[in-house]
């Protein structure tokens, strides 16, 4: 029984080892500390959204029911299977190419904003928050030395009244916060894939 001992001993240190050195990818791990900034943009971005349109409860009951018709703005999966089925360099990429396309949405919003003298200061907000986010997301894809997906600008029609323009800012607003709640849960999904440290 003493003459086992040692070897025992071995073969636990051995196993300790393992268990530090196997289970976080090596190709991810260094992404650990890129995701909380991610999820504080997105904190900042989802608190900046209920703003877009300065309305009350009883005046928003006027948009109900009213039809959506930015139809360019991602449409956000999110069954189970999605989630399930997610990877880190994939999923990265898709978040760029929607704050990207979020961005470029908020930015046409602001600017018809000021073209109908309507306050633009929180879109301007949310669209630098979408900047932020959009630098994060490329310079983690640059640090797994994955590629970053090209910046597409398709034009975006004018908005000719104050009433659409409010009409869109609801709409942006409720798809914001979407947007910001799914993106949330990938980034989750993501530091478990890369079995970053829970704090």
């Amino acid at each position: 029984m003493h003459g086992s001992a040692p070897r025992l001993l071995h073969l636990l240190l051995l196993a300790e080892l393992f268990v530090r050195s196997s289970p976080r990818p090596a190709h991810c791990s260094p992404l650990c500390g890129m995701f909380r900034p991610m999820v504080l943009q997105l904190n900042s971005l989802n608190n900046m959204s209920k703003k877009l349109h300065h309305l009350t409860d009883h005046e928003l009951v006027i948009f109900e029911g009213v039809e959506h018709r930015l139809d360019d703005l991602p449409h956000i999966q999110h069954t189970a299977a999605h989630f399930s089925s997610l990877k880190v360099n994939e999923s990265l990429s898709q978040l760029l190419r929607y704050t990207r396309s979020f961005r470029l949405h908020v930015d046409w919003l602001k600017t018809a904003k000021e073209n109908v003298s309507l306050s633009s200061r929180s879109t301007g907000g949310a669209g630098a928050h979408l900047l932020r986010l959009s630098d994060l997301l490329t310079a983690s894809l640059l640090q797994m030395g994955e590629e970053v997906p090209p910046s597409l600008s398709p034009p975006l029609a004018p908005i000719s009244t104050a009433f659409d323009v409010l009409r869109f800012s609801v709409e942006m607003s409720e798809r914001l916060m979407v947007f910001c709640n799914w993106s949330k849960r990938v980034l989750l999904r993501l530091q478990r894939l890369c079995d970053c440290p829970r704090r």
